[in-house]
């Protein structure tokens, strides 16, 4: 599957759960999610790949200096709007970047890596699925009754192997 119909895919997963949230449920903490909300993650989701279109143009990514935008977090109907048209924003040519990152608490050894467009998109992907395995413990806990997809924030690498176990 290409990448971007793949970072498709799994937006509309999450845009599918979020719009079956009841009202503020998107922005209510989870003490499954140490108190944190679904809409954080969700956030966290949007501006990691925010942070990769706005460091396309530069050259440079850095993650850790990414917008944090409150409103993203407690605005289910933006927050959808946005991994919309994020996956659609997905085709431009491939090309080599900088990742630019600080791993130090105190932030004095910065370092740059090379890196390219299609690597940072499926490292993106594969960030949304981890916090999606998140948002999906939170939505259990807001409402038991929500109807998510079988593979909802699991890898499709770790699908492929329940399914040849299961043979």
């Amino acid at each position: 599957m290409e990448l971007q119909l793949a970072v498709q895919s799994i937006f509309g997963q999450l845009a599918g759960s979020l719009c079956q949230l009841k009202a503020g449920e998107y922005c209510s903490p989870c003490s499954s999610l140490s108190g944190h909300t679904v809409g954080q993650h969700v956030r966290h989701i949007i501006e990691l790949f925010q942070a990769l279109e706005h460091g396309y143009d530069r050259g440079t990514v850095n993650y850790e200096k990414r917008k944090r935008d409150k409103a993203i977090e407690t605005d289910s109907v933006l927050a959808c709007r946005l991994l919309q048209q994020i996956g659609e924003g997905l085709d431009r040519p491939d090309k080599d970047l900088l990742l630019e990152a600080t791993y130090d608490e105190q932030g004095s050894a910065s370092l740059v890596i090379p890196t390219n467009y299609r690597r940072e998109i499926a490292y993106n992907l594969e960030h949304t699925i981890h916090h999606m395995a998140l948002i999906r413990i939170g939505i259990r806990e807001l409402d038991s009754l929500l109807i998510l997809p079988e593979g909802y924030g699991i890898a499709s690498s770790t699908l492929n192997y329940r399914r040849e176990c299961a043979q």
